[in-house]
C-alpha cells in the first residue's frame, strides 16, 4: 500500500507491505528497518534502524495528527485522504465515552481543565512530568470533561485513568 503524507511541511511517499509477522516499510524509495508496537492508547514504541523512539499520536480537528517524540513535535496529514479513509475508519477522533490514561509513570504538575468543561479533540487537559520532561496529555475527542480523577502533585502509574470525557 502506498500512502502520500505531509509531515512537518514536507511531502513524502510511504510504502507499506505485510511481511510474515511484521511490516516492510519504505520512505521515498528507501527501505527502513522498523518495528512498531502500541504500548498504550495512542502511544507507540518504534524501533527504527536500531534506535528506539516513543511516539505519542494526538488527532487534530482538521483530520491530521500531531506526533510527539522526545522533545520534538510534528504535524502530519495523509494527502489522499479518500484512499486512506477507505483503508481505515474515517475520522481519527474517538467516539463515545473515553478515558484518558497516563502514558507513563510520573507526577501530575498541572490540570488544564475542570469537570464540566467543553474540550476539543487534541486539546491539552493534563500535564504529567516524567523523567524531568513535561508531557501534555490531550483529549482523544471533542466533548465534556465528565470526571477528573487526577490532582496536581499526585503520582500516577502508566495506564492509570486520569479523566473521563463524554
Amino acid at each position: 500500500m502506498k500512502i502520500a503524507i505531509r509531515i512537518g511541511g514536507v511531502s513524502r511517499l510511504v510504502e507499506l507491505a505485510r511481511t510474515g509477522g511484521g511490516w516492510s516499510i519504505s520512505l521515498d524509495g528507501t527501505a527502513l528497518d522498523a518495528d512498531v508496537a502500541e504500548v498504550a492508547p495512542n502511544t507507540f514504541s518504534v524501533l527504527l534502524n536500531g534506535e528506539s523512539h516513543e511516539v505519542r499520536v494526538a488527532p487534530l480537528p482538521g483530520g491530521g495528527v500531531k506526533l510527539h517524540t522526545g522533545t520534538a513535535e510534528y504535524q502530519a496529514e495523509v494527502l489522499d485522504s479518500r484512499a486512506w479513509r477507505g483503508r481505515r475508519h474515517g475520522a481519527l477522533e474517538a467516539e463515545g465515552r473515553q478515558h484518558v490514561a497516563a502514558p507513563m509513570p510520573g507526577k501530575v504538575v498541572r490540570i488544564l481543565v475542570s469537570e464540566g468543561d467543553a474540550v476539543k479533540a487534541g486539546q491539552g487537559i493534563i500535564v504529567v512530568e516524567a523523567m524531568k520532561m513535561q508531557n501534555e496529555i490531550r483529549s482523544p475527542k471533542s466533548g465534556k470533561i465528565e470526571r477528573l480523577l487526577a490532582r496536581e502533585g499526585q503520582a500516577v502509574n502508566a495506564g492509570e485513568t486520569l479523566a473521563w470525557i463524554d
